[in-house]
C-alpha cells in the first residue's frame, strides 16, 4: 500500500508526541519513587501491604460460632450484646417485649435469632445510636411491626429525612437533650453530648446494669478507625472520650471490635490521643515549609503545603511508633490517617 508524504509526516509527528508524553510520564513516575528522608517502616497511605501486624491478644474477644455468625453476651439483668466481632448492637428484655439498639447490616438478619435464644417476646422499641447506615442500615431485615416505636435524636431524624433511605426508617419519637425510656422494670437513659462523631450520636446508659453504649468513639484495645472514626469535630471527639472516661459505668459497648470495653481501655485510648496531639503539635512547630523541595515548585502553594504536611506526618509517625505500635491493635493500619487528621485539626480547628 502506498502512503503519501503528508501521511508519513503526520505519523512521525504523532509518534514524536507519544514519545514526549511517555517521557514526561516516566519523569513523573521516577519522581514518585523518591522517598522523603526518615520514612517510617510502616507503609504510608496508598501503598499495598503484604502482611499487617498481628492483632494484640489484649484486643481479642471470644470467638464467633461460624454456624451462627454472631455471639451473644449477657451484660446484666435482661441486657445483651450481639456481635460478629466487628460490629456490635444491644437489646434489652422487659416484661412485655424487647428494646433493640441498632441493627448493623452485617448481622441484622441474626438479631431476631439471637433474641429468640432468650425470649419469645416481640420487639416493641428500636433505638438508633446515630444515622450511619453501617449501624442501622439493617433495620428493614428486623421486619418490625407498624406499632414498633423508633427512638432517635432530632439530628438523626433530620439526617435520615435527607438521606431518604428505605432501609433506615424515620424515627417516630425524637428528643433534643435527654430521653428516659422506662419499659416495665427496665430503664435506658439516652443523652446527647454534641456533635463529635456526627450530629445526633447519642450516649445510651442502662443504670441497673451499669452499661454504657457509645458508638464510633471508643475502640477497646484498638487504634481508632481512620481519621478518629471520621469524626466531624475532632476537638469535640477528644472531649467526649474524656467525658466517657469520667462517667461511672462497668461495661462499655462501643459498636465495633471483638469485645466490650473497660475504663482501662478508655484511659489507654485517651493517653494515645494526647500523645498524638502533643507529637503532631511539636512536628508542626519544628518542620520548615518548603525545605528540600525542587526550587521550581516553590511558587506552587499546593505543592509546598503537601510537602510540608507529609514531613510533619512522617515525624509524627516516627515519634509515636516505638511506644504505641505494640500497645494498640491495628496501629500500623491507621497511624498515618490519625497523624494527618491531627495535624490538620491543630492547624484549623
Amino acid at each position: 500500500m502506498k502512503r503519501n508524504r503528508k501521511t508519513i509526516v503526520y505519523a512521525a509527528f504523532a509518534c514524536g508526541l507519544a514519545l514526549l508524553s511517555l517521557n514526561a510520564y516516566n519523569q513523573q513516575s521516577m519522581a514518585s519513587d523518591i522517598s522523603y528522608p526518615n520514612m517510617p517502616r510502616i507503609a504510608p497511605i496508598g501503598e499495598r501491604i503484604e502482611k499487617y501486624q498481628e492483632v494484640n491478644e489484649s484486643a481479642k474477644g471470644p470467638s464467633i460460632d461460624p454456624q451462627k455468625g454472631y455471639r451473644l453476651q449477657k451484660l446484666g439483668a435482661g441486657l445483651y450484646m450481639i456481635t460478629d466481632n466487628a460490629y456490635q448492637s444491644m437489646f434489652m428484655v422487659y416484661e412485655k417485649g424487647v428494646v433493640v439498639v441498632d441493627a448493623p447490616p452485617p448481622f441484622a438478619q441474626n438479631i431476631r435469632r439471637a433474641i429468640a435464644e432468650v425470649t419469645d417476646k416481640p420487639i416493641t422499641h428500636l433505638i438508633y445510636s446515630h444515622s450511619h447506615a453501617d449501624h442501622i442500615g439493617g433495620t428493614k431485615t428486623l421486619n418490625l411491626s407498624k406499632n414498633t416505636i423508633i427512638i432517635a435524636h432530632n439530628e438523626t431524624r433530620r439526617l435520615l429525612l435527607r438521606d431518604n433511605d428505605p432501609n433506615r426508617p424515620i424515627p417516630t419519637v425524637t428528643f433534643n437533650d435527654k430521653y428516659i425510656l422506662r419499659v416495665g422494670g427496665q430503664t435506658l437513659e439516652l443523652s446527647y453530648h454534641g456533635n463529635a462523631h456526627e450530629p445526633g450520636n447519642i450516649f445510651i446508659y442502662a443504670p441497673a446494669q451499669k452499661t454504657l453504649m457509645v458508638i464510633d468513639v471508643i475502640f477497646p484495645g484498638w487504634m481508632p478507625w481512620r481519621r478518629f472514626a471520621l469524626a466531624q469535630d475532632i476537638p469535640a471527639y477528644f472531649t467526649q472520650v474524656q467525658e466517657i472516661y469520667q462517667m461511672k459505668w462497668d461495661v462499655l459497648v462501643s459498636g465495633h471490635v471483638e469485645r466490650t470495653g473497660t475504663h482501662a481501655d478508655v484511659a489507654l485510648q485517651l493517653e494515645f490521643m494526647n500523645d498524638l496531639k502533643n507529637t503532631a503539635r511539636e512536628a508542626l512547630k519544628s518542620t520548615k515549609p518548603g525545605e528540600g523541595m525542587n526550587a521550581a515548585d516553590q511558587q506552587n502553594p499546593w505543592a509546598v503545603f503537601d510537602n510540608y504536611i507529609d514531613r510533619v506526618v512522617i515525624q509524627c509517625v516516627n515519634s509515636l511508633t516505638p511506644k504505641w505500635s505494640s500497645k494498640l491493635a491495628g496501629y500500623d493500619v491507621y497511624i498515618w490517617d490519625q497523624c494527618y487528621s491531627m495535624e490538620q485539626s491543630l492547624r484549623i480547628d
